[in-house]
């Protein structure tokens, strides 16, 4: 990762130690603007903004739970996975796009029904990871909070640099063909041992600027229950 990379995540992950405010309202970054927050199943919240520093079409998301924010993902037009933080651990992940075969095209996929990928990320712990996997559509529609969501099958697995297999993962999505994103669904995360775990974290509201829960910095859905679910972070 470029020094200027690595010192600006590190900034920005210092900028989000602070991004819950008294009144459980999310700090968005300076310089950037919040465009939705998403309440999910499993007790997790999702705040999506942009910031001027970026790309056009780049997209920052926030997932916190019960005990706070814990990871940031960015992701551009194509939904390609930029970049990655956890701000449990301070692992950033990166895109190695010079070193990926086939990454992911969300265009591909809205034109021809599925999508396939073989992309490689690594991270500042000097891990290397590569991601083969396929997205399709099923042709099958939901409806959550107003919104009409199209649904995604995919099949992932994670290998490391010599090839072993790390994970492997495959479920549920729903799209938004206007806002260029994936929202989590039903997940089976299998780990090289056999042991398998699922996961829930579908949307349950949407708020937009002006409406009610927009900015909230805590989850509301499934918070009273004992959870085992994998975070976003585990599941790459």
């Amino acid at each position: 990762m470029k020094r200027v990379a690595v010192f600006a995540a590190i900034t920005l992950i210092g900028a989000h130690a602070q991004a819950q405010s008294a009144d459980d309202q999310f700090a968005v970054p300076d310089a950037c603007t919040l465009d939705l927050t998403v309440q999910m199943h499993s007790c997790q919240v999702a705040n999506l903004y942009h910031c001027a520093g970026d790309a056009e079409g780049d997209r920052w998301i926030s997932y916190a739970d019960g005990d706070g924010e814990y990871f940031l993902s960015l992701i551009d037009s194509e939904t390609r996975w930029l970049q990655s933080i956890s701000l449990d651990n301070g692992e950033i992940a990166q895109l190695d796009e010079a070193g990926s075969k086939d990454n992911a095209s969300f265009s591909t996929l809205l034109d021809t029904g599925e999508d396939d990928y073989d992309f490689v990320t690594y991270n500042n712990f000097g891990e290397t990871r590569r991601q083969i996997g396929r997205d399709w559509l099923t042709g099958d529609k939901v409806t959550i909070d107003g919104k009409v969501l199209e649904r995604a099958d995919f099949k992932l697995e994670t290998q490391d640099k010599a090839g072993n297999i790390l994970a492997r993962r495959s479920g549920t999505q729903y799209i938004d063909r206007d806002l260029r994103v994936f929202f989590s669904g039903r997940e089976t995360y299998e780990s090289p041992q056999g042991d398998s775990v699922q996961t829930y974290d579908a949307p349950v509201s949407f708020a937009h600027e002006g409406e009610d829960g927009f900015g909230a910095a805590k989850p509301i859905y499934d918070c009273d229950m004992t959870m085992t679910a994998l975070r976003p972070e585990d599941l790459r």
